[in-house]
């Protein structure tokens, strides 16, 4: 389906997808830090609530939390917007039922951390009821069928509405937890007033670009460097998609250099020790977001006040093809559910891992030429383990067997040897970017043989270009894109993106 941007005068704009984004995450970010903790009772005591069926509350080693945004005109206890909140927002008047943002949140059950996921809205995946389908239509689409329904067998708009909205809730939990492996603990979901209330109790976030940018459809005009955005400017930097490099996965960037910016202001002592301002992040939270009732978000931001900005990354699920097309010519993300799992589960932990691994550092000087190299596939990204054995074999290395791993699925990029302290396997591991070595004793000695996972980003892949990379350039092509560098939300600066 098209992205129906038009530019911000024409006062009918359809909601820019990347606000609903950063809406709808910036609100969990300010839960997942647990912000103004000493203040939670009063915030919770008039949040909105629903009622799902949900997961097992982190027996995996986890607490999951899907974050939705939605393209509301009401706040989030049903009461219309004014005319000036709406003008804000450059909403206009149609409302759609999409989701487009997903995003999944997984926080070790001791606190430690905090990661963000973002699914892209065009992912195509089995969504409960409707087969293959966009993952953001999976709301709004049984939502629709099932009002419908509802109002065929007599039921009143109200209760029709509120039935139909519990089960697009739950069709897009099913189709998340379908596509990452993943039990949904908990639920959030923001409608439009948010952004503008979380970038304003903050007193603005900043950004960085590495190029001025004046795109009219978003209504983004900027210099490059550091700039610290509000209001319609911010709306602007994290909507706009045209003239980007990489379209939907540049302004996915976007989402989350912003988001990150805002946890970092969020944990700034001047915001978390001025009452003005947390009463400002109070009210936000209040009016624009909705959570499952089973959630105790007192207890929840309780055991994570001590977590600082470092644990806060943002990363992005790895994709077949951005531009792939389905038979009926639907423009489409494609996306590997193995990878997509090894992923999600990796941000956790690796439960397959050796008790005898280990890292290594700077290669040993070997002869190359007398040691066989075979690389196996585990990452879902078609043609990576050909493009590793191409990078091998230009370092002067044996071309082994290439192909996929028929054996046990792994989260992390490994090489396997029967002797791990071999030279051989320490130089591999070393050329490909510091590589755990792992052994194994089903290995004849002296072989090397390198497992590839969803993680990888060493040579041969197209995020080898190095840490300042976000992401794969796709370029036209649908060359696979694995995920790039975690985004920090701890950083000193904003950073530089396209």
């Amino acid at each position: 389906m098209p992205d129906n941007e038009e530019a911000p005068t024409t006062g009918r704009t359809a909601f820019g997808r990347g606000q609903i984004a950063v809406a709808a995450a910036s609100v969990l970010v300010l839960l997942i830090t647990g912000f103004a903790w000493r203040s939670v009772d009063a915030l919770a005591s008039n949040l909105a609530t629903a009622r799902l069926e949900l997961g097992d509350g982190g027996k995996d080693g986890a607490v999951d939390i899907l974050m939705v945004g939605t393209d509301s005109r009401t706040d989030a206890h049903g009461n219309p917007l004014s005319a000036d909140e709406l003008a804000s927002l450059r909403a206009g008047e149609a409302e759609a039922d999409n989701t487009d943002t997903i995003v999944l949140i997984r926080v070790p059950t001791d606190g430690s951390s905090a990661t963000a996921v973002s699914i892209p809205r065009d992912s195509y995946v089995e969504v409960p009821g409707i087969g293959r389908s966009k993952i953001n239509a999976a709301f709004g689409a049984t939502r629709a069928t099932e009002r419908q329904r509802l109002l065929d067998e007599g039921e009143s708009e109200d209760a029709a509405d509120k039935a139909a909205t519990q089960a697009g809730r739950e069709a897009l939990i099913k189709s998340v937890a379908n596509l990452t492996g993943i039990t949904v603990d908990h639920y959030g979901e923001v409608g439009l007033l948010g952004f503008v209330l979380l970038t304003d109790a903050v007193g603005g976030v900043d950004v960085c670009l590495n190029n001025p940018v004046d795109e009219w459809m978003s209504g983004a005009k900027f210099p490059a460097g550091e700039q610290t955005l509000s209001g319609s400017n911010a709306l602007s930097f994290v909507r706009q998609r045209h003239d980007l490099p990489r379209g939907d996965l540049d302004r996915i960037v976007r989402q989350q250099v912003f988001m990150a910016s805002l946890v970092h202001e969020v944990l700034n002592a001047k915001t978390l020790s001025n009452p003005g301002k947390l009463a400002q992040l109070t009210s936000a939270v209040q009016r624009s977001v909705v959570l499952d009732d089973n959630w105790d978000i007192i207890d929840f931001a309780r055991q994570l006040q001590g977590l600082a900005g470092g644990e806060v990354k943002f990363q992005t699920i790895p994709v077949v093809d951005l531009n792939a097309m389905t038979d009926y010519g639907e423009s489409i993300v494609q996306v590997d559910p193995k990878a997509v799992r090894t992923f999600v589960a990796g941000l956790v932990g690796d439960s397959d891992s050796d008790s005898d691994a280990t890292t290594a550092s700077a290669p040993p000087s070997i002869d190359t030429s007398k040691v066989t190299v075979d690389v196996s596939n585990d990452s879902g990204i078609g043609g990576l383990a050909s493009r590793v054995s191409e990078a091998l074999t230009e370092r002067g290395y044996v071309q082994g067997e290439v192909g996929n791993n028929t054996g046990t699925t792994v989260s992390t990029s490994r090489v396997l040897a029967a002797d791990p302290e071999s030279d051989a396997a320490k130089a591999v591991a070393a050329d490909l970017g510091g590589l755990t070595i792992v052994g194994d004793s089903s290995l004849p000695t002296g072989a090397v043989k390198v497992l590839i996972a969803a993680d990888y980003t060493g040579p041969g892949s197209d995020s080898a270009a190095g840490p300042t990379s976000d992401i794969v350039d796709m370029g036209t092509s649908p060359t696979p894109a694995p995920p790039g560098p975690a985004i920090d939300a701890g950083s000193k600066g904003p950073r530089c993106v396209n």
